[in-house]
């Protein structure tokens, strides 16, 4: 498995990352710690060397207490930290059903002696903005980005949900390693930023590679998510009736080319992305031991040029409304 170089630094990764994420956010009832944990020491015996974490990745544990990722994280990764690259982010809080942003210099300082602090580390190797806060200009993330590099904190920055206007002014403050945007089969909208990293060199890292788990197949009604109130998925547009239908007909062609490879739709998907682009490296996160292996698997499978159009031949003629569309 060839790794993948991050923007021009000396750090290189496996082709599929990890996202932590549903271990304590968004996807149910937080998984129990010490389960949590041992997934990802798991996972690093798989093969991941790139994990990816948050600030506001937070979940209410049974006992009502918080569950903070950050902390499983860092609890987890202890005996190999310096095997893997480990990415947070900063600059969101959740509100309930909004989000609050702040990227000032005062928050991030703040922030990043509280993620070290969680995650039981003295740097970080990827330090995102999480999302672009309209109050503080580019410029001025980038010089605290500068200043964090120079003290050894962290040893490069993304953005997550850049544009590119944003993105070529903070880069000529402080060059940008990495941008971790949505992307997936269903959610293609930020192509037209392919051509950007390739200038710049940046590496483009790829959230929801799976469309929030619609592209691996195993939902077929909202029903299938029994995980509580804290899942945010059923009520994503994907899962609609109309949705599902949808997914299906991809699913249909992505299987059929599947078979050749021995290789299931998740699989399917994710090397559909990262056969495109040697610059990209998708993140898919899962709490089941199987689904991990598989996943991370897929960077072995080779598509052809002919495969590929097949592919986007069908994408491109058809329509999808996932979370976070534009």
């Amino acid at each position: 498995m060839k790794q993948r170089r991050l923007g021009k630094t000396d750090m290189y990764v496996n082709p599929v990352g990890l996202g932590c994420m549903g271990l304590s956010h968004a996807s149910g009832t937080p998984t129990p710690k010490e389960e949590a944990v041992k997934i990802l020491q798991e996972a690093h015996q798989i093969g991941y060397n790139f994990y990816d974490t948050a600030e506001c990745y937070t979940g209410i544990n049974p006992d009502g207490t918080i569950n903070y990722n950050e902390e499983i994280v860092g609890e987890a990764i202890k005996d190999f930290r310096d095997e893997i690259v480990l990415c947070t982010k900063f600059g969101v809080t959740h509100k309930g059903d909004h989000l609050e942003l702040d990227s000032s210099p005062e928050r991030i300082r703040k922030s990043i002696e509280g993620s070290l602090k969680k995650l039981q580390t003295d740097y970080i190797d990827i330090y995102y903005q999480h999302r672009i806060d309209p109050h503080v200009e580019p410029e001025v993330v980038a010089g605290v980005m500068k200043e964090l590099i120079e003290e050894g904190k962290i040893k490069a920055w993304g953005i997550s949900e850049v544009n590119e206007d944003y993105l070529r002014r903070a880069h000529a403050v402080c060059p940008v390693t990495v941008i971790e945007n949505r992307y997936s089969m269903m959610a293609r909208w930020y192509e037209k930023l392919m051509p950007v990293c390739q200038e710049l060199g940046i590496t483009y890292v790829a959230f929801s590679p799976l469309a929030n788990g619609a592209l691996t197949g195993a939902y077929q009604s909202k029903n299938d998510f029994g995980n509580g109130e804290q899942d945010f998925r059923p009520n994503m547009p994907q899962y609609s009736d109309e949705g599902i239908k949808k997914t299906n007909e991809l699913l249909e062609v992505v299987n059929q080319i599947g078979q050749i490879h021995q290789a299931n739709s998740a699989q399917m998907s994710l090397a559909w992305m990262m056969n495109k682009y040697d610059f990209i490296i998708p993140i898919p996160g899962s709490r089941k031991i199987e689904r991990l292996k598989s996943n991370f698997e897929a960077g072995n499978i080779e598509l052809s040029q002919e495969e590929l159009k097949v592919l986007d031949d069908q994408l491109d003629a058809m329509e999808f409304k996932v979370f976070g569309g534009h």
